[in-house]
This record gives C-alpha cells, sequence and structure tokens, in this order.
C-alpha cells in the first residue's frame, strides 16, 4: 500500500500535513490543466480516493522485485541491503524483469542471505504505477533519452514545459498515478501542463469499428489528400468533446484548406517580383492598407493568446474568417487593378505590396505549426533569404503599432455603405441593366451629413470596383435600393459613360486622351510608358 494521508519522512523528520494527499492537491493547483475542467475532474479525485495497493496478483507484469519476512507481531519486514538490489538491477539491466522469475532466483539475488528466512515478493507492481513513473526514465534518463534528460523545467530556474497530453479518461489513470508517483519522490507534479481531448467517432457519432466499416484511417487520409489536411482537421475540431471525422467532414476541411492555400498564392505570386527596398513607412500609406494592418495586429492579439492557450480551433476560425472575408473577398479583390494596372512608381502600388508582404509573413508563420508542410513549401518560395525553413523563425514581434481604432471606426461605416452598393449591383447583374460591376457608375444617396463627412476623401469606384460614382445628399428616389441595416444609404445604379479601358476593363471618359496609347485611361498611359522604360513587355 501507498498511503495517502501519513506524513511523509524528510530526512527522517516528520512534517506535520505533508502527506501524498497534501502534495498532489497542492500540484494540482500550479499545474496548467486544458481544457480547465480537468482540474475540478482530477482535484475531486484525489480528495476522495483511498491508499493506494500497488501491488497484483498476476502470472505477466513488472515484478515488485523485494524480499520479505514476518515479524513476530505480525507485521512484514522488507529487506534492505544494497548488494542484494545491485544484483537485482544488474540482472533486469542485462536480461529483463523476467530475471525475477528465473530458476533459482531467490538464492542468485539473496546470495549469502539465501539460508535466511526471506520470502521471495512474486506480486507484480500495478501497471499504473508503472506508466506514472515513465517521467522519471523520459525526463531524467540521460542514458536511454539524452535529448530529453536535459530539460530544466520552469519549476527548477529553467525554461522549459512539459506536457501530458492523452484521452479525458486519464484523469483516473495515467496523469493521475504520475502526479502520485512525482509528488512521492519529487514532491511535485511531473507535468506543468495537461492537455485532454475527446473521443474520435465517425460522422453519426458512433464509435468506429471495423465490423461497422466506419473507420478513418489517417494512413489513408494522408495518402489521398495530404497530411495538412488532417492536421487542419484536427486543429479545426474542439477537441475538449468528442470530436467527429468522415468523407462528409473532410469535405468541408479540404475546401477551408484550398481557400487558405490559394489566398497564399495569390500573394506569393504578387510579390514575386517586390523590392524590400521600396516599402512604403506605415504613415504614408493609404487609408486601406493602414486598415488591413490594423485588422492584421487585432489577428495578432488572437492568434498569440490562443495558441498559449491550445485554442486551436480559434486559430484556424479567425485565420479563415481573416484570410477570406476580409482579405480575398475585400482588399485583394479591391486592390488587384492597383498592383496590376497602376504604374510602377505609383505610391499606392509599393504601399499595397507592402502590406502584402507583412501580411504573407505574418500568416506563414501563425499557420506553420498547422500547415506544417503547405507553409514551409511557401516560405522557401517567399523568403529563404531569411530562413531556409519557416519553421525556424519566430511569430512576428508586437504590432501594436498598427493598432488604429479611429480608422477602423470611420472603414465601419464605409463598408456599410460599400454592403448597400453591392446589393444594388447584385440585382443589376440579375436584371441584365450590367454584366461586371465595372459596367457600372452607382449614385449613391446618403442623407446623413454626418456620412458625408466620412466619404469625403474616399473613392468609392474603388471601393466598389466600379468605373465611376456619384455621391448626392439628400433622400433618395423610392425605386433606390436600400438596406435596412444600413439607414440614410440608398443606391441607384446608372450605367459608366466612357469607352471601355483595354487594358483595366474600366469604362471611362478619358480613354483615348493619350495619342500615344489611344485604346487606355491616362493612368494606364503611364504604366505602359513606365513599364516599356524598365524594358518590361506588357
Amino acid at each position: 500500500f501507498i498511503a495517502m494521508d501519513k506524513d511523509i519522512a524528510d530526512d527522517g523528520q516528520a512534517k506535520s500535513g505533508d502527506t501524498l494527499r497534501a502534495r498532489a492537491l497542492r500540484a494540482i493547483s500550479v499545474t496548467q490543466w486544458v481544457p480547465a475542467a480537468g482540474q475540478n475532474r482530477i482535484n475531486g479525485m484525489i480528495a476522495n480516493r483511498p491508499d493506494w495497493v500497488i501491488s497484483r496478483q498476476r502470472a505477466w507484469g513488472v515484478p515488485i522485485a523485494v524480499f520479505v519476512r514476518e515479524k513476530g507481531d505480525g507485521s512484514a519486514e522488507i529487506l534492505q541491503d544494497e548488494t542484494v538490489n545491485t544484483r537485482i538491477a544488474d540482472a533486469f539491466e542485462k536480461e529483463g524483469a523476467d530475471a525475477w522469475y528465473a530458476d533459482g532466483a531467490r538464492e542468485r539475488f539473496l546470495g549469502s542471505r539465501a539460508n535466511e528466512d526471506w520470502k521471495k515478493v512474486d506480486d507484480i507492481c500495478d501497471v499504473w504505477f508503472d506508466s506514472g513513473s515513465t517521467h522519471a526514465f523520459v525526463l531524467e534518463d540521460p542514458v536511454h533519452f539524452p535529448g530529453l534528460a536535459g530539460i530544466k523545467r520552469k519549476v527548477d530556474g529553467g525554461q522549459d514545459t512539459v506536457m501530458y497530453l492523452e484521452g479525458s479518461d486519464q484523469h483516473r489513470g495515467w496523469f493521475h498515478s504520475s502526479l502520485l508517483e512525482s509528488c512521492g519522490t519529487r514532491g511535485r507534479a511531473p507535468y506543468d501542463v495537461v492537455l485532454t481531448h475527446g473521443f474520435t467517432l465517425d460522422e453519426n457519432g458512433r464509435k468506429m469499428s471495423k465490423s461497422l466499416g466506419n473507420t478513418v484511417e489517417p494512413q489513408k487520409v494522408i495518402k489521398d489528400s495530404g497530411a495538412d489536411i488532417l492536421r487542419l482537421w484536427v486543429c479545426a475540431t474542439d477537441y475538449a468533446d468528442d470530436q467527429r471525422i468522415g468523407p462528409e467532414i473532410l469535405k468541408n476541411t479540404i475546401e477551408t484548406y484550398r481557400k487558405l492555400r490559394n489566398s497564399i498564392r495569390w500573394m506569393l505570386g504578387t510579390l514575386h517580383h517586390y523590392k524590400r527596398s521600396e516599402a512604403v513607412a506605415f504613415a504614408d500609406m493609404p487609408e486601406l492598407e493602414r486598415l488591413m494592418l490594423h485588422q492584421l495586429s487585432e489577428q495578432a492579439e488572437v492568434i498569440r493568446r490562443a495558441y498559449a492557450a491550445f485554442d486551436y480551433k480559434t486559430v484556424i476560425a479567425s485565420l479563415a474568417a481573416f484570410m477570406n472575408t476580409e482579405l480575398s473577398a475585400f482588399y485583394f479583390d479591391i486592390r488587384k487593378d492597383t498592383l496590376y494596372c497602376d504604374p510602377p512608381s505609383s505610391v499606392a502600388r509599393k504601399a499595397a505590396l507592402t502590406a502584402i508582404d507583412l501580411i504573407c509573413d505574418a500568416i506563414l508563420k501563425w499557420l506553420a505549426p498547422v500547415l506544417s508542410f503547405t507553409t514551409d513549401e511557401a516560405w522557401r518560395m517567399y523568403r529563404p533569404d531569411v530562413a531556409p525553413s519557416v519553421h525556424l523563425t519566430l511569430f512576428p514581434e508586437t504590432m501594436d503599432g498598427y493598432r488604429d481604432e479611429a480608422l477602423a471606426a470611420k472603414w465601419e461605416t464605409i463598408r456599410n455603405i460599400r454592403r448597400v452598393v453591392t446589393g444594388a449591383l447584385e440585382l443589376a447583374r440579375a436584371a441584365k441593366t450590367i454584366g461586371s460591376s465595372l459596367e457600372a457608375s452607382p449614385i449613391i444617396y446618403v442623407a446623413d451629413r454626418a456620412l458625408l463627412g466620412t466619404l469625403f476623401d474616399t473613392d468609392l469606384a474603388e471601393i466598389c470596383i466600379t468605373s465611376n460614382y456619384e455621391v448626392r445628399e439628400g433622400e433618395a428616389p423610392a425605386e433606390a435600393f436600400r438596406l435596412d441595416a444600413v439607414p440614410g444609404v440608398a443606391v441607384i445604379v446608372e450605367k459608366a459613360v466612357g469607352r471601355k479601358c483595354a487594358r483595366s476593363w474600366k469604362i471611362l471618359e478619358s480613354v483615348g486622351e493619350d495619342a500615344e496609347y489611344p485604346d487606355v485611361s491616362p493612368r494606364d498611359a503611364q504604366a505602359l510608358r513606365e513599364w516599356k522604360a524598365l524594358g518590361v513587355s506588357v
């Protein structure tokens, strides 16, 4: 038996209240439990558990390698002889634990004491004590685990953190026995963090079984879709509960991966010829770039906090929403015209490339722990000059300098107005009034004078991806398009006036003003002139 409530001797002196139960409860309180409910679970088990019976009467297992003899008072004495113990340890090291059960083992180990009335114990050790002692060998054995034995935990003044990770059933098993064994011998838990997860079920919530034919083999998922798909599924699930997997669920994971990969791919292509020597300072960037870097700084805070809490589903959900909604469907869509059509000297173009470079760097590093193969492949195309692998880099430093809450509030208003314009364009496209949005020149009616001030220096044609636009103060005609969520704003879609630019596809009255390039707008003519001077064929 291992007593839970008996004082533990320290240098021969008993400490009042220093029991195994007290040590274990104290260790639980300073351990990080993920999810937090795990602390209450194991705390209740330790608080109420009886003494630990570590002997088992079975024919197999690791023997309790001791000799005992009966004392006159009915108790038993355990032989404590260094020479005998050394013989046992040497035999186990060379032959394994079965040496204890070999013929003549008693006489072999006792040696000259074989004529005394010592009895060889043939009980085995409780297998939970067995597994609970693994920390002593993995973390402290320089012979068999030289790489791990050098770990210096924070509790010892070092920087290393030891995590135990297993299913939620192990509060009663491995976590439990490891805690008691280590508290009894080391006075503390063997771990700093304990993370528990649920069990993997099929799509219908049933336990996987070969007889049911509902098993999903990781090897097959990796073979069919790649290891990053499996890693993405794992990190996107709420592992605190039982998680489900199957063909339909994996289809959703594959679609999420495809969108993330396409955004990374687009950024890599856009940055292919980018010169960082031409980077634009944050203060000199247009508002749209500063808005996106503000959002990037918000992501940095969310991602760091989520990783620190082992909350991987938030990492994936937050980055997927940012990349799909804020970048791909908003920022990238707006800036394609500037990136593709502005002249090389354009500050707006250089600012956009600078912002995309900062965004790409952060996203590859943030996604690296999850999409380890995809991000490493992307990194080798992106910044091999910085490090040969993304896994040899650190997360970006603080991005607090990009924060601008006032700008974000202003652009929330602009984006609401954009939503009204986009809705009106969709109806016009459905009615065949226009084809693409570049065929339109929306008239935006704004009843609120304060909103007009917000739009004063904003190019809504650029933001709404139209060829032109007009803002009018006052109430709109009854037939104008409105959104209940955006009061005071209404839109009528009219067709853009002018000729179609052969380069940007915008319909503008200025097309043809440059005699050297009669098929494009003056902006595009200037771009063609600059590219030609650089020797680039466009």
